[in-house]
């Protein structure tokens, strides 16, 4: 695939996320006060901090890009500079100074600190063994299976909380989340295997490990979402 027609593709999808989330965050907490443009840019913060890291600086072999679609396309499009200024310069033009400079300290604050804590986070998840368990000939990927519970737990809890402040019918939502579920699913299990083999596993050799890896992946992935759904329903 060429990398701007990914990186497009990723975006569109960032900025649809970035869209809803806002939104939502908006419907919950009241427009006072930017929360959703601040919620998504810390949000994003975190996990480009913590993808960056197992994505490229742990080298796992995925393509550049789905590198590109991910960090530039859907992170880029879903976190936003611009309307952190604009809301900004309204709250400026407003008289309201102090909520202002909150924005402009928050904002700047805790998105570089989210990153950071990505970025450690992930550091921390290969700081053991390189990130895998290995018994006899069996090989688990702990790191990589962390990394997509997390994410998984957070696709869970903003599916639900979108869903309950949006009006849709029950089988668009239940079409977006089963979409939604199996796609990320797909990657992460996709992305787990192409390490194994940058480690030097060969998938038709090892067939049994490779398998058991991916059922362990998408069991482990298929609960923490039905986790944060949980979550996200109680609040």
């Amino acid at each position: 695939m060429n990398p701007l027609i990914a990186i497009a593709l990723g975006g569109a999808f960032g900025a649809v996320l970035r869209f809803l989330v806002s939104t939502g965050i908006y419907q919950w907490l009241g427009r006072e006060f930017p929360y959703g443009t601040l919620s998504v840019n810390v949000l994003g913060s975190f996990l480009i901090g913590l993808l960056t890291e197992v994505l490229i600086l742990q080298k796992v072999a995925i393509s550049l890009e789905y590198r590109s679609a991910i960090l530039i396309g859907l992170f880029g499009s879903f976190t936003t500079f611009s309307t952190f200024s604009l809301d900004t310069v309204i709250l400026i033009e407003q008289g309201d100074l102090y909520k202002a400079l909150v924005n402009v300290l928050l904002s700047v604050f805790l998105c570089v600190f989210a990153v950071w804590i990505g970025l450690m986070a992930g550091r921390g998840l290969f700081a053991y063994s390189g990130g895998v368990i290995r018994i006899m000939h069996w090989v688990f990927p702990y790191a990589l299976y962390i990394a997509n519970a997390l994410v998984a737990f957070i696709i869970g809890f903003l599916s639900i909380f979108l869903m309950s402040k949006f009006s849709l019918q029950e089988e668009h939502k239940a079409a977006l989340f089963i979409v939604l579920v199996g796609v990320f699913i797909t990657f992460s299990s996709l992305y787990v295997v192409l390490y194994l083999i940058e480690e030097g596993h060969h998938f038709k050799q090892e067939i049994n490990m490779m398998l058991s890896v991916l059922v362990a992946n998408a069991a482990l992935c298929g609960t923490l979402i039905w986790t944060g759904w949980w979550v996200g329903n109680q609040i």
